[in-house]
């Protein structure tokens, strides 16, 4: 492909709106150009890369023995109804009405579609497994879009969806599909990692999510030197050993006034006690029942955590009213001493249910914790002596330094990535509300188990370049790359036209394309451009190379200086980079 008939509108200068390294570098190379807040349109550039992924992708869901099929966009209200996502989906979803009153949705996912499309037509466990797939649109109104294409309203992925008749199935089918998203992943040239995740609004039992690593990716991962790797949301930690408490260091608790001071970090200040040693005491309901959960000051509660200890399907951090129905003060004044003989007992109030606390919490010897009376804090506290939990459990969220949960003596470290891909083992979440059901050996009825893998293809483009660039633009891998080649004439002699031709056409001969600038501009607008823009290779003829028979040849990564190389000698070097792609 020539430039100077490719539509490839490059820019000096990102827009200011542009947030993030790979959006400034999409917009300023030419691969994308932004619509509206969240929509992208995608010049033929980036195309050429987003349809490199889509291919790879592909291959590997074939090679896992799925089966590519295409579903609406436009979702009737009715399928989401039936699992009663309709109402909690919440304002991301973008809800439609036809010509004739008609509710619908632009679909951000496809489970609802997806589960009616099998229940239909499959009725006997001779018809599965099954696994499906597809590449289409997605739309989630985003509150706040940002990072480009990353956290864009409208985006294009893959979603597959797998359907067994037994648990045992499904599980098998789950790490044959976690192994083509490695595969794929791998085939891209990230570094990456898959991490234990949350099943967040998708549901299910247990998840995992694929991390392109990048110093400017939006998500935490936390992982150990054993292999052990997590997202911050779902991090455990292992059960830190105290040594056993001395009841002789207990010193006598003594209320101390706080007029007005209700945080961890005012009340530290004003006592000069560390916030290690003061004891969080958070209200949240558990299905409709007030529960506890303490933490220690100078540490942040995980929601996930707390859900999971409870096994509750809600969970809601309390209101005020109920805050002051169980502690009989102001908020920012409560703990854990005496809390269950506070409960004031008002009408259509309930009692608190379950106190949970940190494992940490086990560790604080003479704490601090607000005195269940407002303007009042309670010191030299002691659990055992003066409070009780139920329980002791994981609460907080990871930090660096805390123990692996996994081998037993290592420790937890942090790193940044870019989620670009999730599975999900579901169980009979979808499948159950809608009763996608198979008669199994014995004739009997029973409901399909179901699994769920996302890759964002669009999300992929904007990693890669996260993950491959320098001071001058994008570096891509060459798998990703929209041109193996960036071909740049210096002249426009006939000679150099004629040896240009030549190699572009071995180039294409030997099934790698080239970007060919034949514009007339001057070399440092044609290599910056080049460099802007990132393809793996770059090879530059001109009068002065070609009197030697030669032409120069330079990688865009790893190399500061032009190679001279034999034009005779081109068919040489394209085998031995394309056996390196």
């Amino acid at each position: 492909m020539k430039m100077s008939s490719y539509f490839l509108p490059t820019l000096r200068e990102a827009p200011q709106d542009a947030d993030t390294l790979s959006a400034k570098l999409m917009l300023r190379a030419g691969l994308i150009r932004k619509l509206a807040s969240g929509i992208y349109e995608w010049l033929p550039l980036g195309l050429r890369t987003l349809k490199k992924v889509e291919n790879i992708i592909r291959q590997e869901m074939d090679r896992a023995g799925g089966q590519e099929v295409w579903l609406p966009v436009v979702q009737p209200k009715e399928l989401w109804e039936e699992t009663g996502r309709w109402n909690v989906y919440g304002k991301e979803l973008l809800r439609l009405e036809d010509r004739k009153g008609a509710e619908f949705c632009f679909s951000p996912t496809a489970e609802e579609v997806i589960t009616n499309m099998v229940r239909r037509d499959v009725r006997s466990w001779r018809q599965l497994p099954l696994f499906l797939y597809q590449f289409n649109i997605k739309f989630r109104d985003e509150i706040r879009p940002r990072f480009g294409v990353m956290r864009a309203r409208e985006f294009y992925m893959k979603d597959g969806y797998s359907f067994h008749a037994a648990e045992e199935d499904a599980n098998e089918w789950y790490q044959r599909i976690v192994g083509a998203y490695d595969r794929v992943f791998a085939r891209c040239g990230f570094k990456y990692r898959s991490v234990e995740a949350e099943t967040g609004a998708i549901g299910g039992n247990y998840s995992h999510e694929f991390m392109v690593l990048a110093d400017t990716g939006e998500n935490e991962i936390a992982f150990c030197a054993c292999g052990y790797a997590a997202n911050v949301e779902k991090a455990q930690v292992r059960r830190p050993v105290f040594p056993k408490a001395d009841t002789a260091s207990f010193k006598a608790p003594e209320e101390v006034p706080t007029p007005g001071l209700y945080t961890v970090e005012d009340v530290s200040k004003l006592l000069k006690i560390p916030q290690d040693r003061f004891i969080k005491t958070l209200f949240f309901m558990a299905d409709g029942e007030p529960v506890l959960a303490l933490v220690r000051g100078d540490h942040q509660l995980n929601e996930n955590k707390l859900r999971r200890a409870l096994g509750c399907a809600e969970l809601e951090k309390a209101s005020e009213e109920v805050y002051t129905s169980i502690a009989g003060c102001g908020v920012g004044f409560a703990g854990p001493v005496g809390i269950r003989d506070k409960f004031t007992g008002k009408p259509g109030m309930k009692p608190l249910k379950k106190i949970l606390a940190d494992y940490a919490l086990e560790g604080v010897v003479n704490g601090v914790s607000g005195a269940n009376k407002t303007d009042a804090h309670l010191l030299n506290i002691n659990v055992g002596r003066d409070y009780s939990p139920d329980e002791f459990c994981d609460l907080k969220n990871a930090q660096p330094g805390d123990g692996c949960p996994k081998c037993g003596n290592g420790v937890i470290e942090f790193t940044r990535g870019i989620e670009v891909g999730h599975t999900f083992k579901l169980g009979t979440k979808y499948s159950k509300a809608m009763q996608a059901e198979f008669l199994d050996v014995e004739q009997k009825s029973r409901t399909m188990i179901m699994g769920c893998y996302g890759i964002g293809v669009s999300r992929i483009v904007a990693a890669a370049i996260e993950q491959g660039h320098d001071d001058n633009g994008i570096i891509w891998p060459a798998p990703l790359a929209p041109f193996e080649f960036s071909l740049i004439t210096l002249d426009e002699s006939p000679e150099v036209t004629a040896a240009a031709e030549k190699i572009y056409a071995q180039i294409e001969a030997a099934g790698m394309s080239a970007l060919w600038d034949d514009r007339d501009e001057r070399p440092g607008v044609k290599f910056k451009d080049a460099d802007l823009i990132g393809l793996p290779y770059r090879i530059v003829i001109g009068n002065r190379s070609l009197k030697d028979g030669e032409l120069e040849f330079k990688p865009r990564a790893g190399a500061d200086k032009p190679q001279r190389r034999k034009l005779e000698a081109f068919g040489d070097l394209l085998k031995e980079l394309k056996a390196s792609v």
